[in-house]
């Protein structure tokens, strides 16, 4: 397997060098985080100029590392290494498996030339107030699985192969090395069932997986979907599960928690605010989506939208569901309140740009329907429109950009045709 560049994730720890804080690596397990740190960001370091003497690693669930687990003989241990001037970087992965890290972290962090780097893996780590326990002396770098450019660098086949197997088995770097679809296949059903869904209800101690796993199936099969704890209550109530809409939350929570969903809220854009609820739900990487449904319903637009709102992630924008409302006159003459639906309001900063996600546009009839909510918006925002068909990216006579899906997942920089 060719090797994977991941210049996104490593250009944010090298702009983060030597800034004082303890930067954690936070993602989905197996998404590549121990890689990144112990491979190519020690790479990096060694090409620029430090002495390897200088870089201290250490891999907590390693066998031979089983006594270093103990913070007090962890921090002793650290303290042997590092000694003398000059800066000291250290690197340490699953360091979850010593308990109170947290502490032997911030003591090491307070020494002025050292610098901390630390990843890790099970559910505790991964929780999004980890970096709580630093007391705002964290700096997270979140890493995703491989987007489609980085899963295309390494594989081997046409394009068009490759982002059929993207859509089927996702982007978890392993997926690559595994030759058959029956592996492929095997390999992610058993991530799911023995690694992260089973790591969630250990850590939340929960009576059983039994409704968690009921809860992913239903969010799976409805991706892209406007949902909310009561609906889904309705839906196991129909189905002979009594369920209750708290305990739904619940659970939804701690899927986010472990990155293994993202939630998408709806934005008024001319009322420029919120809506509370129902929100709509991604999955981090569609091929633990497809597992969860043994890859049946593998509906190729709800995928391109999941991987489109993955890709926006990744790029560092916000990615909402747009609302915009609108005063219409019925057939009799009446006024009348209607909702259109922006599929994406991508916020990064000061920049902001409107996506809808297009599979296919046959006839006028359906270019209408997909640009009618971006012409509602009057502001001078970039209005996009991403078809699965490959086009020259071109502007129509309403100013709406209209590219193809491999123009966008391929240019980082397409945004700013």
């Amino acid at each position: 397997m060719k090797e994977i560049r991941r210049d996104i994730y490593l250009n944010q720890l090298i702009e983060r060098r030597e800034n004082g804080l303890i930067k954690v690596v936070t993602g989905i397990r197996r998404c590549g985080k121990s890689y990144l740190l112990f491979h190519l960001f020690r790479r990096y370091l060694e090409a620029s100029g430090v002495d390897p003497s200088r870089i201290v690693t250490l891999a907590l669930d390693d066998a031979d590392s089983v006594e270093l687990r103990d913070p007090q003989r962890l921090s002793a241990w650290l303290k042997t290494k590092i000694s003398g001037h000059g800066m000291w970087y250290v690197l340490l992965d699953e360091v979850q498996f010593c308990p109170c890290f947290e502490g032997v972290l911030n003591g090491l962090n307070r020494q002025e030339n050292v610098d901390v780097y630390v990843t890790g893996s099970n559910s505790r780590f991964l929780s999004t107030d980890v970096l709580t326990e630093f007391r705002g002396r964290g700096d997270e770098v979140r890493v995703y699985p491989l987007c489609f450019a980085e899963f295309l660098s390494a594989y081997s086949g046409s394009r068009e192969d490759a982002w059929m197997d993207y859509c089927t088995y996702g982007g978890l770097p392993l997926i690559l090395s595994r030759p058959s679809e029956a592996l492929k296949s095997q390999y992610l059903i058993g991530l799911c069932r023995e690694l992260y869904l089973k790591d969630i209800a250990e850590r939340n101690q929960l009576r059983g997986d039994a409704v968690m796993e009921a809860l992913v199936r239903t969010l799976a099969s409805s991706v892209g979907s406007l949902t909310n704890p009561v609906k889904l209550a309705n839906t196991f109530q129909s189905n002979g599960m009594a369920i209750s809409n708290k305990t739904i939350g619940l659970y939804i929570a701690y899927l986010e928690d472990a990155f293994f969903l993202h939630r998408a809220e709806r934005y008024d854009v001319k009322g420029k605010k919120f809506i509370a609820s129902p929100f709509k739900y991604y999955f981090t990487d569609v091929g633990l989506r497809n597992a969860q449904l043994n890859f049946r319903q593998q509906e190729e637009t709800h995928l391109m939208e999941n991987i489109l709102f993955n890709e926006l992630l990744v790029r560092g924008y916000r990615p909402d569901v747009g609302i915009v409302v609108h005063q219409e006159l019925n057939d009799a003459g009446k006024s009348l309140r209607r909702y259109y639906e922006i599929d994406f309001v991508c916020n990064r900063g000061s920049q902001r740009c409107y996506i809808q996600s297009a599979f296919a546009i046959p006839d006028r009839e359906k270019m209408m329907q997909e640009q009618r909510p971006l012409l509602l918006i009057r502001d001078s925002f970039k209005k996009i429109i991403i078809v699965k068909d490959r086009v020259k990216p071109w502007v129509n006579e309403e100013g709406i950009l209209v590219m193809g899906l491999m123009d966008f997942l391929l240019n980082p920089g397409c945004l700013n045709l």
